[in-house]
């Protein structure tokens, strides 16, 4: 039963790159990956696994249209991440790489919840070793922050799995949506991993930080998996619609100011998740279309760009932009390839970016929501200002770095997997159908008239313009080293410095309260002395006259009361 294996070519492969060596290792892992897709290539929408446990029905594997498709991308990104990675001798770096790829597989496959949840906490974990594998104090932090994020969203997930089936709704993963408390425990858990604003900064965070390679991994997997669940369990929900809107929007000011050029386009990520969210709040098929395409495309641009990044740090020992520049004079070849991926990412036609983003604002303006649409061609605007210009201006132009004199091009593998993805931008981009031919619902949409051409020329030039007339004047942010206020200030700093004065707050009220008992109690006690001590007034020798008075004035209130 293919259904069955369709992780296993990943998991195999990872485990036989842990025991192997040499040129063994390499061909095993970029046989896995094929092997993988063809398993995929074999199955038959329906053709599901089925299976019971504990008397609940489960589907480990389920297969569709939209799983396919999934299967197909994670699996030609495991294979072109391989491919970047051959020259590596981390052996822990490479077995993560592929169990990573192995779990995304299975996460696309999985029928019902409980079987998301395990390949989702498969992600978090497999995919932290990616960033430590940096092997750095920076890094080192940042993968703990991002493990405890990753797992608190698995927690979520089976929090909200186990209310969904307790509430008599099964464990089978379909529509789920926001009508029940689990339904939006799901959606914070999906929300988490989908780097929904004020949730996002485990990416900004930690992919910066993560090996070269490791960062190519870690964009292609683990949101992509996110915008599948929200596809698969929130089609319609319309509160994504504006969180998508918000999230295509608000990275562009903070990529624009950042000089870590890996956390540019880690933002940028941000902002292409975006127009995922909005495609898939709208829920109609051509905006579900446009959504699952962009993210099959966002694979491949964003990972040659991460690439081509990945391939400077590994030259140079860089990532600043206010440190590299002129490059293209010794990295030419992979000059090129960057501009080839920053011109998919800004949608230019004949690149693939066009062919999906399009679909996605075409149907936000036939659903009307013109607002929506202004946001998103401002986001548009915004990517091709700090992804199409910005990365390839500062890392292989702008001024004449202290790396051109020893830069020089990186290994071939990593030069082999930037052309591969940088084909396939432009082969999708010029031929969209075999990419339409795969989308969940069959389409007869046209990336390729009249209006989408202008209208999109009309906003990447005036862009152009823009970020022109800003170098000129010179008004342009300039690229400088500096610490940049996002929503992890308020619990990487706020929060504790929060915590840190209430407890000096409430140990000093603690301490005066105590002092203020301890001085109480010691009157009571020297009060209680005046009187039972030898020489207290209890102690004295009292008449019997005087207590035979007292004992009558006690009994005539007594009797007073009483009668009163």
């Amino acid at each position: 039963m293919p259904e069955v294996a369709v992780t296993l070519p990943l998991f195999l492969g990872a485990l036989l790159a842990g025991i192997t060596r040499g040129k063994l290792r390499a061909i095993l892992m970029l046989a896995a990956p094929i092997v993988g897709a063809y398993l995929v290539y074999t199955l038959t929408p329906g053709q599901n696994f089925e299976t019971t446990l504990f008397g609940k029905e489960l589907t480990p594997v389920r297969v569709d249209s939209l799983s396919v498709l999934f299967g197909y991308l994670f699996h030609l990104a495991a294979f072109i991440g391989v491919v970047y990675s051959l020259h590596l001798k981390d052996t822990p770096q490479l077995v993560a790489s592929l169990a990573y790829a192995a779990c995304a597989v299975g996460a696309v496959f999985a029928g019902d919840l409980l079987a998301l949840f395990l390949y989702w906490e498969g992600l978090a974990i497999t995919s932290s070793i990616l960033v430590f594998a940096r092997r750095s104090g920076r890094s080192l932090g940042a993968g703990i922050r991002y493990l405890l994020v990753q797992v608190f969203s698995g927690v979520l997930l089976l929090a909200g799995t186990i209310a969904w089936a307790h509430g008599g709704n099964g464990l089978d993963f379909n529509h789920i949506g926001l009508e029940s408390m689990a339904g939006k425990i799901i959606f914070v858990a999906f929300g988490i991993k989908a780097s929904f604003p004020l949730m996002h900064n485990w990416l900004t965070d930690s992919y910066p930080e993560a090996t070269p390679s490791g960062t190519v991994f870690l964009s292609a997997f683990t949101t992509k998996v996110a915008i599948y669940s929200l596809a698969r369990g929130y089609a319609g929900t319309e509160q994504l619609i504006y969180i998508g809107v918000t999230m295509a929007c608000f990275p562009i000011f903070y990529a624009v100011i950042a000089n870590d050029l890996r956390r540019v386009l880690a933002y940028s990520l941000i902002n292409q998740l975006g127009f995922m969210v909005v495609g898939i709040g709208i829920g109609t098929e051509l905006a579900l279309n446009g959504a699952v395409a962009h993210a099959f495309n966002d694979v491949l641009f964003k990972g040659l760009l991460m690439m081509s990044m990945g391939a400077v740090l590994h030259v140079t020992g860089e990532m600043r932009g206010s440190e590299l520049g002129g490059l293209y004079k010794k990295m030419p070849k992979t000059a090129i390839l960057c501009m080839i991926g920053a011109a998919s990412i800004s949608a230019f036609p004949l690149f693939n970016g066009f062919v999906s983003k399009s679909m996605i604002v075409t149907a936000v303006l036939e659903e009307g929501y013109e607002w929506v649409w202004l946001g998103l061609l401002f986001a548009a605007a915004g990517v091709f200002h700090h992804a199409g210009i910005k990365i390839p201006f500062f890392a292989f132009f702008g001024h004449n770095s202290k790396h051109i004199e020893t830069a020089h091009e990186p290994p071939k593998n990593m030069l082999v997997a930037m052309t591969i993805a940088a084909s396939l931008c432009i082969g999708i981009g010029c031929f969209p159908a075999t990419l339409y031919s795969l989308l969940p619902y069959s389409t007869d949409y046209s990336p390729y008239d009249a209006s989408h051409i202008l209208s999109q020329m009309q906003l990447l030039a005036f862009s152009a313009l823009a970020f022109l007339s800003l170098k000129l004047y010179k008004i342009y942010p300039p690229e400088l080293r500096s610490t940049h206020l996002d929503a992890q200030w308020v619990y990487r700093r706020f929060a504790p410095t929060l915590i840190r004065q209430s407890f000096r707050f409430v140990m000093s009220v603690d301490q005066a309260f105590r002092k203020a008992v301890l001085k109480l109690m010691g009157r009571g006690v020297l009060g209680l002395a005046r009187h039972h001590r030898s020489e207290g007034v209890l102690a004295r020798s009292w008449p019997t006259g005087s207590m035979v008075f007292w004992v009558a004035v006690l009994l005539g209130s007594t009797l007073l009361m009483y009668y009163v």
